[in-house]
């Protein structure tokens, strides 16, 4: 009887369905720090000399990405294409998981930055970075007399 009623697994669906509304729908911050599905992942850390910034997005031409730096606050945007949708009817999709479309990173740095003392290098799929202190915010050993 409950085989009419229920065409396939519907309860395994409904598992399914459940599973991607929390992905899609969870903003709290996981362990790492970021919402989880946040494109690109990036890790932040610093030194005593500068903040370093590294922004996981392989597959990117460096050339489409941009980094602005404008009264203390860093945002890294950029576009993914398709892949899938670039091969117009010729691909049926099974699984998509990989993010395609516009994206933008934004965060606030310390006041203690150099604003002209900004360098960015992309490789391997990886963007870093390096945002340099003040000379002024640097510590320094101060000798005692």
């Amino acid at each position: 009887m409950f085989r009419s009623m229920f065409p396939g697994d519907i309860f395994a669906q409904m598992d399914r369905i459940q599973r991607e509304l929390q992905q899609t729908l969870d903003l709290e911050p996981s362990i790492r720090g970021v919402a989880r599905g946040s494109f690109p992942a990036l890790n932040l850390g610093s030194t005593p000399q500068s903040i370093e910034v590294y922004v996981f997005m392989p597959g990117l031409d460096p050339a489409s990405i941009d980094v602005q730096l404008e009264h203390g606050v860093l945002t890294i945007a950029g576009e993914r294409a398709d892949d899938l949708s670039a091969q117009g009817e010729r691909a049926t999709v099974q699984i998509n998981e990989r993010f395609a479309g516009r994206f933008k990173r934004v965060i606030n740095l310390p006041e203690q930055i150099d604003p002209e003392a900004v360098n960015a290098a992309y490789r391997d799929g990886v963007l870093h970075v390096s945002v340099a202190r003040r000379q002024s915010a640097q510590p320094r050993q101060i000798s005692v007399h």
